[in-house]
């Protein structure tokens, strides 16, 4: 502040010293002390009024500078500040986009996996997924229906704890098999062949990070491919028989008639022998008409049957008088099926005749009527002695018999007629446990 008062006196010094020193330079060119008095003031006043206009503009100037650098200042603040702002919009702009496009692509993702997802779920083949450690990541519910077990059982557990032979074993090779065939027991102890089909699961990159298996339950097919070949072999059987018969019935013809001829002219103590020869004949002829009628090819007339009404029937005229039976029936069902009733009622006769005999000191007899994968499945269960298992795959066998006086033609009968009707019979059996016969037959 002082600094400023001593600059304004030294240029008020300055002002006055300037415009006198001007008048008396120019003095002796006046012809007067008036005009030179004058002329002096009006210099004076001259130079201060330059000097002033000159202060004044340079003091404008000074402001006009002053404030263009603050303006300019300012500007390049807000310009710099406009265009932060700018940059932050359009990255928040940027930011959406970059959310929609991955909402967008996080709901195809789930639409593609959801349709993937829908496809192994709906097709009729069992998939099952394993990683490289052999445990199963995914089971479709093909699987868990043909094998007897539910997803969320078998996920993320070992295929060891999970499947049985020789799926395992299939497994832990870790080979490509294209279509082959294996017998297996589910967990719901279902004897079943399965078509199975295996390969490498693999990354987009080729690397193996996992294992794939694909089969289908192929039950029906050996079931069918099996009961055309044993209806094959039967009518071979059959024809086989049916000539041998023939050639036996003509010559059995001629020795019974010369044996009753023979009867008749020898005396009283011989005629037993000449008896028990026409006995054995009879018996002869008695199987070689079952081995006809086994041979012969089954008629069938098919008619609307209720299986439930014809079990109740049947098992009451065999054990009628046996009190020392038991027979219980249990059914979930009414069944009804197109079949032959004489035909069907013989065979269930022939299966209860062998319950019975099978418990001659007496026992039950229980009977299982149900409907299983639509057919007609009845169970006949005894508790007498049992098969021994060296000969349960005989049983029906034609000629086959444990019996003394059995022609080994019942069995194969009942299964030749059951087959007939496009059903199966299968046996069960422990010694002294009791038997087990499984019929199935299509239902209407």
């Amino acid at each position: 502040m002082q600094d400023n008062i001593y600059l304004r006196v030294f240029i008020v010094f300055l002002f006055i010293f300037s415009g006198i020193l001007i008048g008396i330079l120019m003095g002796p060119f006046l012809k007067t002390i008036d005009i030179r008095i004058i002329l002096g003031i009006g210099i004076f006043f001259l130079v201060g009024s330059v000097y002033s206009a000159v202060k004044i503009y340079i003091m404008k100037q000074r402001k006009i500078l002053r404030k263009s650098g603050e303006a300019g200042g300012k500007s390049e603040v807000g310009f710099v500040v406009d265009t932060f702002q700018e940059l932050v919009w359009k990255l928040k702009e940027k930011e959406k986009e970059l959310e929609r496009l991955r909402s967008l692509a996080e709901d195809k993702a789930r639409r593609i996996e959801a349709y993937s997802e829908n496809i192994l779920q709906s097709v009729p083949s069992g998939v099952v997924s394993l990683d490289n450690s052999m445990k199963i990541k995914s089971i479709n519910q093909a699987a868990e229906r043909i094998l007897g077990i539910k997803a969320e059982d078998a996920l993320d557990r070992d295929c060891d704890e999970i499947f049985n032979e020789p799926l395992t074993e299939v497994i832990k090779k870790c080979e490509t098999i294209s279509r082959g065939e294996y017998q297996y027991i589910t967990k719901d102890k279902r004897h079943i062949y399965l078509g199975v089909t295996t390969s490498q699961l693999r990354d987009v990159s080729g690397g193996a990070i996992g294992f794939i298996l694909v089969f289908t339950d192929i039950t029906d097919v050996k079931t069918m491919q099996a009961q055309m070949e044993l209806r094959e072999r039967l009518t071979q059987i059959g024809e086989m028989s049916a000539g041998i018969a023939h050639e036996l019935r003509n010559p059995m013809s001629v020795i019974a008639g010369y044996a009753r001829l023979l009867n008749k002219k020898i005396d009283e103590p011989d005629k037993a022998t000449v008896n028990a020869i026409l006995k054995e004949i009879g018996s002869l002829d008695r199987i070689i008409s079952e081995l006809l009628a086994f041979a012969k090819p089954t008629d069938i007339n098919k008619s609307p049957v209720n299986i439930n009404k014809m079990v109740e029937e049947t098992v009451s005229a065999i054990v009628t008088d046996n009190r020392s039976i038991n027979v219980i029936i249990n059914a979930d069902n009414t069944l009804n099926i197109n079949a032959d009733e004489v035909l069907l009622r013989q065979t269930l006769t022939n299966l209860f005749l062998n319950a019975v005999e099978a418990m001659p000191e007496g026992g039950t007899i229980e009977v299982e009527l149900s409907l299983h994968h639509h057919k007609a499945e009845i169970k006949i269960k005894d508790t007498g002695h049992g098969i021994p298992q060296n000969i349960i795959q005989k049983i029906f066998l034609p000629f086959y018999t444990t019996k003394e006086k059995g022609t080994g033609l019942g069995l194969a009968l009942v299964q030749k007629i059951i087959i007939s009707h496009g059903g199966g019979i299968k046996v069960e059996s422990r010694e002294a446990e009791g038997t087990v016969f499984t019929i199935t037959l299509p239902v209407i």
